[in-house]
């Protein structure tokens, strides 16, 4: 959506606006863009910076003073244009490594004030040195007379002649076909870019181009259909397709009028060219030469079939699936079964719902039938778990009838758990112990799902915490001095299922 950009490995670099304007939002979240900041140009553009660590003094009194008001940390305010104006080059926070980060950088949009779509940054004239055209080391193709998922991708072997690149002869088995480029773009200084534009030719006619000028949030998401999310997810591999999937409706991508869908009628040779720019104009071409041989059997569909733009329920014996019209970008021959589970605390059957290597777009409603009955208060204790590989999701079920329900979007194994179980902070000190540190850090556990919710008072009052991955920390400040002597530290945190723990904890200052 944006640019990231480098920041040494450091974090509380001076962050500056990129021109005048005003301060017309802030947000403070745990995940996503962490400590943000929104200036409002009166040219109709936005700039945005995130994963900051701090704001200009001004605003950042600002807004603790609101956090401290709403006992708050998460905030999303938006200002008048009088409040915090700001000139191009002005200090306007310190760089770190908050919310959804990997490590420190600055993430930095540029977006459409009245729109909100994200427009490209490379478009507004960055001096990055780049006479490097796109790298491209892949290709690949597949057979669409059912999905792109079954059987998959196609792997040709690509190699560099000349300037350009090629293959062998692209031999296919299915009159129906489309292709997908692996391929990046890299900036002089060795910066990985993605394709800025790209065009796929048969015998010299247009098949499908797309370019990525601008892209609105709401349509995020589409990212998993313009991909081969399967390579993506299972070998770490950034393929892009040069075709639209039937589910995959990202505004403003693909050019209009093609579907990058092949039909070939024939058995003829076919000269194949894509053509791939960057936002400089640098250009790589890769030709081939493409050929129906005999054709295979077609994958089948099956009653379970869950097709785009169709709404379908599957069920199992203790489970129904309900997805929505928008769930699936490309057809899924859909495979859920039951088996029995080993967890402790588990209330059903493990749900195996097809495979985590598919995406789905929408969420989904997945309900599940607990295998014994349960008491009121298990049920108020009950959590739906879904595993999807790299990580794990449990939501807080909701009963409908003998069934606990929960909305999804991801794909994995799915089971019903009662979660007797606490959550819980550690603390780095001993009790009553003199603190001289400049933080106060807890570390929070819970051994099902998350901490959904935290409150810490000292000596009674409410204490402003920020939320740092699974870590709460606190800033000494005025409200905790050096020398102030003796404090109680009153901490309560209620997890996924609705376990509420209090503890106490005592230091000195």
């Amino acid at each position: 959506m944006g640019l990231d950009l480098r920041t040494n490995s450091q974090e509380n670099l001076p962050v500056a606006a990129a021109a005048a304007g005003y301060v017309s939002r802030i947000k403070v979240e745990r995940y996503g863009f962490g400590n943000a900041l929104y200036i409002t140009h009166p040219n109709g553009y936005t700039t945005v910076y995130a994963h900051l660590n701090k704001y200009f003094d001004k605003l950042d009194e600002y807004v603790k003073e609101r956090q401290y008001k709403d006992e708050k940390w998460e905030q999303d305010i938006n200002f008048q244009p009088g409040q915090f104006p700001v000139e191009k080059g002005q200090q306007i926070a310190l760089s770190g490594n908050t919310g959804g980060s990997a490590g420190p950088h600055l993430h930095f949009e540029v977006r459409d004030t009245k729109t909100e779509e994200c427009l490209n940054p490379l478009l507004f004239g960055f001096a990055i040195p780049d006479t490097i055209a796109p790298i491209i080391s892949g290709l690949y193709w597949y057979d669409r007379r059912f999905s792109t998922y079954e059987p998959g991708a196609n792997g040709i072997a690509v190699k560099k002649a000349g300037s350009g690149y090629t293959t062998d002869i692209v031999r296919v088995n299915s009159p129906l076909i489309s292709f997908a480029i692996k391929a990046v773009d890299k900036a002089n200084k060795g910066f990985n870019l993605g394709i800025y534009q790209a065009e796929l030719l048969m015998d010299g006619k247009l098949i499908y181009g797309f370019s990525l000028d601008k892209v609105s949030y709401d349509d995020t998401r589409y990212i998993n259909g313009c991909i081969d999310f399967t390579k993506f997810i299972r070998d770490k591999m950034g393929i892009q397709h040069l075709s639209s999937l039937p589910g995959m409706k990202l505004q403003n991508y693909s050019l209009s009028n093609v579907t990058g869908i092949i039909n070939l009628q024939d058995e003829e040779i076919h000269t194949i060219e894509i053509v791939l720019k960057d936002v400089k104009g640098n250009t790589s071409r890769l030709t081939t030469k493409l050929q129906l041989n005999k054709t295979s059997d077609k994958v089948s569909s099956t009653g379970k079939t869950v097709m785009p733009n169709e709404s379908k329920t599957v069920t199992t014996e203790n489970t129904d699936i309900n997805f929505s019209k928008n769930t699936v970008y490309d057809a899924v021959n859909f495979n859920a079964y039951e088996k029995p589970d080993t967890d402790p605390n588990a209330v059903s059957n493990s749900i195996v719902l097809h495979s985590p290597y598919i995406p789905v777009h929408d969420e989904y409603t997945l309900k599940i039938k607990p295998n014994r009955k349960l008491t009121g208060t298990e049920k108020d204790k009950t959590v739906i778990s879904l595993d999807y590989g790299s990580d794990q999701n449990v939501v807080k079920g909701k009963w409908n009838g003998d069934r606990v329900e929960g909305q999804f979007n991801r794909l994995g194994t799915a089971k019903l758990l009662v979660d007797n179980n606490q959550p819980s902070v550690s603390s780095g000190w001993a009790e009553g112990a003199l603190v001289n540190s400049s933080t106060l850090r807890l570390k929070g556990t819970t051994k099902i799902g998350d901490i959904v919710s935290f409150r810490a008072e000292l000596d009674g009052n409410w204490l402003r915490f920020a939320r740092i991955k699974d870590d709460f920390v606190y800033p000494f400040d005025e409200k905790c001095p050096k020398g102030s002597g003796s404090h109680t530290l009153k901490v309560t945190t209620i997890n996924t299922a609705g376990n509420t723990n209090t503890q106490i904890f005592t230091f000195q200052r």
